[in-house]
């Protein structure tokens, strides 16, 4: 009786929750089928069955975290089914290929085998179509899917629509409501903070289920990812933070403040490149990075996600911007890439759009640096004589100094401040 253990699900996560079985005990499934949802801390998969067979044993139930490695299904075997002909899988958008489990092969001649795990998608339940995702909001905030009129293509129930669903009073569930409530958005950076555009639009408070008072909650997905990752950076980094202005009154109309930060810290790099670098403590090795990959903290209700906007360096203002929205989309939705929240060189955290002048942000290994940027608010300034109100930007640098000296921070720092001088 083959087991099948839980492989990695990206780049080392030590374990994934379970969000939805697709299969029960004793159901025949072949190979490729869908067997189970799991949440990591980057997304939600869909991991197929890798077996043809009969499933003997689920190890675990909706809502458990399962260790990467631990068991997680457990098949018998039928030479007869796998000798019977199995349907092609459909075709999947971006699988992830994982190296064969240790399992694989254990029934040399009567098994088929797979080790793929795509990216999950929407299925149908009861007539309701909805991501994996969707499904576990759906049941953390009590709302009853087929109630929804599905905003989605194809029919297909999102995660706006789940939490718009939420927010309206009990007594306001008519479909016509549905469609003028809007959608919150994801908000970047430790300070619970949205991307900066040049002038954001005032708006009422995002409406969010209160946490459950006076009761332990266990920390699950990206919180708990979350978690491990702040006590890693606080055990292993020697953290360092420098803090300046930016004068930015000299700016011409129509300036992006996220592009013009992420301009700004490839100039940055330019004129001193130990910043744009991973340390290796172990073998005390410091890689300097040739591509400038930029990691934007992003917060939302689940916790901290930092996609990564790659080759800042060779991008225009337009493409940046671009990238910048479809951050904003896909982790509001979780459809996010798990590929595309690892591989940053050094991260931007923009903190400042509603409160927070100067911050210490908290720099992940093995990259480096972080900058922070706060509030944009107007200083007044001494100029020829004159006291001058000038429009700033407060700039927050934290650097690991086991990797980083003090003047290569600063020098950093000061190519940083003269980029965003710049009138455009």
């Amino acid at each position: 009786m083959p087991i099948f253990f839980l492989p990695d699900l990206g780049e080392g996560l030590p374990d994934a929750e379970i969000v939805e079985w697709k299969v029960r005990e004793g159901d025949l499934v072949a190979v490729d089928d869908p067997l189970v949802s799991m949440e990591t801390a980057k997304a939600v998969v869909d991991v197929p069955s890798p077996y043809t067979g009969r499933v003997s044993k689920l190890y675990g139930q909706v809502g458990d975290v399962i260790e990467t490695g631990k068991a997680l299904a457990a098949f018998e075997i039928d030479s007869e089914l796998v000798a019977a002909p199995v349907p092609a899988a459909p075709a999947e958008p971006a699988p992830v290929a994982l190296p064969a489990s240790s399992d694989s092969g254990t029934v040399v001649g009567t098994m088929q085998a797979s080790d793929r795990v795509q990216n999950s998608q929407a299925v149908e339940i009861a007539g309701i179509k909805a991501l994996p995702s969707t499904r576990a909001m759906a049941r953390k905030l009590g709302v009853d899917l087929s109630l929804i009129s599905p905003s989605g293509p194809n029919g297909v129930v999102t995660l706006e629509d789940v939490k718009a669903a939420h927010a309206r009073p009990p007594l306001a569930k008519a479909p016509s409501m549905h469609a003028a409530t809007p959608a919150p958005s994801a908000r970047p950076a430790e300070a619970r903070a949205p991307l900066p555009t040049q002038n954001p639009p005032a708006q009422a408070p995002t409406q969010t289920s209160p946490a459950p008072a006076d009761i332990d909650q266990p920390l699950r997905g990206v919180r708990r990812h979350m978690a491990r990752t702040m006590q890693q950076a606080h055990a292993e980094v020697v953290p360092t933070t420098l803090m300046d202005d930016a004068d930015i009154s000299g700016w011409l109309s129509g300036q992006d403040i996220s592009v013009r930060l992420l301009r700004a810290i490839v100039a940055a790099v330019r004129a001193e490149p130990g910043l744009n670098a991973s340390f290796n403590a172990e073998q005390a090795t410091l890689r300097h990075h040739s591509a400038v990959h930029i990691g934007i903290a992003v917060d939302t209700q689940d916790g901290l996600f930092v996609p990564v906007i790659r080759d800042v360096d060779r991008a225009d203002a337009t493409a940046l911007r671009a990238s910048i929205e479809r951050i904003r989309v896909q982790v509001s939705a979780r459809s996010i890439p798990a590929a595309e929240l690892s591989g940053a060189t050094i991260t931007l955290s923009n903190f400042g759009v509603y409160a927070g002048k100067y911050a210490t942000p908290i720099v992940v290994p093995p990259q480096v640096a972080i900058l922070g940027a706060g509030r944009v608010h107007y200083a007044a300034v001494p100029v020829m004589g004159a006291i001058v109100a000038h429009r700033i930007i407060p700039l927050s640098l934290t650097f690991d100094h086991r990797a980083c000296t003090g003047g290569e921070a600063a020098r950093f720092l000061a190519a940083l401040m003269k980029d965003l001088a710049r009138a455009s």
